[in-house]
């Protein structure tokens, strides 16, 4: 989509998953929408498209124009401009979701005179024509990828304008700014009084703190977009497939009491108090002793690294061994908690042991979770389920409409960048540099804030965001 200049054109597209189902959606957008779909849609009652009201349905037929014939029975709906998703008029096609009806109304669609939208081409316009900023307009994807509940209510607080709502007094009161300070440019003789200038900092710092908060916040929000990647990882036979079955509460890897049963990474999501976390079950870490294990023990180290947390686990009801050292070695520099198994039986050793050997083996003098476990009857589960999440969050449970939750690193990009800016800005008024040289910083916190909100775009920006929409979104 190198183009991000509205177009004329009328685009059409599939607004439902591919596949086999009850309904399809056909969407149509542009200032010919009606036009094209009446030349393709037939009511047996003769009603114009023309003539429907907005926010209105009508059943019907889809007809191939040229050899006249029904291709399915469908529910048309029209919403005109400027309420609607796109605030251009839009025409939407219910008919029956199977392969041949949904791809063969969108053809008859664009032989009609529409064009194939390209991905996120809808949600492009609606951003265009002014309905939804930038930042909202993220949130639509964001919404679709949901994982969870709680990544859902985010999603959809961004939608609402949650973040924009936070960013748009600071971008008014950098406006007022940049106007007072860039007056001074042009009138020198009326220099700005050491009181307001004193005002400036203050405000200045307050803007500061705020995008800071802001940012700050995505060190955990973004874990709801993207999910938390975590890694168990250990020897064989410590239960490491036991524990991804007993949380996941079924059997989805194989577990056997032979060592090196699991040869590759497998990877699954399960719901913690609505983050949603990616548990990867490595293959047991030890010289390979073939080929494919050797490969799955590849694969594990690079899980490691990939990962932003690692479950450790050991077996406590047998000796520490050097083999167990070097898991700890292994995950040294990472965000670890240890998972001692094998609660149910004899210990061998206690957490205390644990800890002394985690620091000899890394040389970190760092804090240590620990959690005594029971991948087979289930003991300690929900202990390193609450651990693992207020590891992650802090302690904190964001809501939605508690304040905005940074979940997008774009975002977080740019509200570093306005508050490096500002900073910038407070020391040149702080050192009584020119104050060109001031107006150039806030210009540039404000240009930052932009990005966010679509008000300062270029087509690279864009390009990156829609591409990854599907085409009928």
């Amino acid at each position: 989509m190198s183009d991000i200049n509205l177009s004329d054109d009328t685009i059409a597209g599939i607004s439902t998953p591919p596949g086999v189902g009850g309904i399809g959606i056909v969407r149509i957008s542009g200032w010919d929408a009606v036009n094209v779909a009446e030349r393709i849609f037939s009511s047996p009652k003769g009603k114009e498209i023309a003539s429907m009201p907005s926010f209105t349905m009508a059943y019907g037929f889809i007809i191939d124009p040229e050899k006249r014939e029904k291709i399915d029975e469908a529910l048309l709906s029209v919403m005109r401009a400027p309420k609607s998703y796109t605030a251009e008029d839009v025409v939407e096609i219910n008919c029956h979701g199977g392969l041949f009806t949904v791809s063969k109304t969108l053809q008859l669609a664009i032989k009609a005179g529409a064009r194939l939208a390209a991905p996120g081409e809808f949600t492009m316009r609606a951003f265009l024509n002014g309905r939804i900023d930038l930042a909202q307009a993220e949130a639509v994807l964001d919404i679709i990828n949901a994982a969870t509940h709680k990544s859902g209510q985010l999603a959809l607080e961004q939608l609402s304008g949650g973040l924009s709502s936070n960013i748009s007094p600071i971008i008014d009161e950098l406006i007022s700014m940049c106007a007072e300070v860039e007056a001074q440019i042009d009138f020198p003789e009326d220099d700005i009084p050491s009181s307001d200038k004193s005002m400036l900092m203050d405000k200045i710092n307050s803007m500061v703190t705020a995008l800071m908060t802001l940012s700050e916040s995505y060190s955990f929000g973004r874990f709801y977009r993207e999910g938390l990647s975590t890694a168990i990882v250990g020897k064989p036979n410590v239960g490491k497939s036991s524990l991804l079955n007993a949380l996941l509460k079924r059997d989805r890897a194989i577990v056997t009491p032979l060592p090196g049963t699991t040869r590759d990474t497998i990877e699954e999501a399960i719901n913690i108090n609505g983050l949603p976390v990616r548990m990867v079950d490595t293959a047991g870490i030890r010289e390979g002793h073939e080929l494919a294990e050797a490969e799955g023990i590849s694969r594990s180290i690079a899980a490691i690294e990939a990962a932003a947390l690692v479950i450790t686990v050991f077996d406590g009801s047998t000796a520490f061994t050097t083999e167990d050292d070097e898991i700890l070695r292994a995950t040294a520099g990472k965000d670890i908690i240890i998972a001692i198994n094998k609660a149910d039986k004899q210990m061998v050793y206690n957490n205390g042991y644990i800890v002394d050997k985690y620091r000899r083996a890394t040389n970190q003098d760092t804090e240590v979770k620990i959690v005594n476990i029971s991948a087979l009857s289930g003991d300690g589960l929900d202990t390193l389920k609450e651990t693992l999440y207020s590891h992650v969050m802090g302690g904190s449970t964001p809501e939605a409409g508690e304040g905005a939750i940074v979940t997008n690193q774009r975002h977080k990009g740019a509200l570093d960048e306005a508050a490096s800016a500002l900073m910038a800005a407070q020391k040149c008024l702080s050192a009584d540099a020119p104050y060109e040289i001031t107006a150039i910083e806030l210009r540039n916190a404000l240009n930052a804030l932009g990005q966010i909100t679509g008000t300062i775009t270029t087509g690279d920006i864009l390009n990156r965001i829609f591409s990854d929409f599907c085409i009928g979104k």
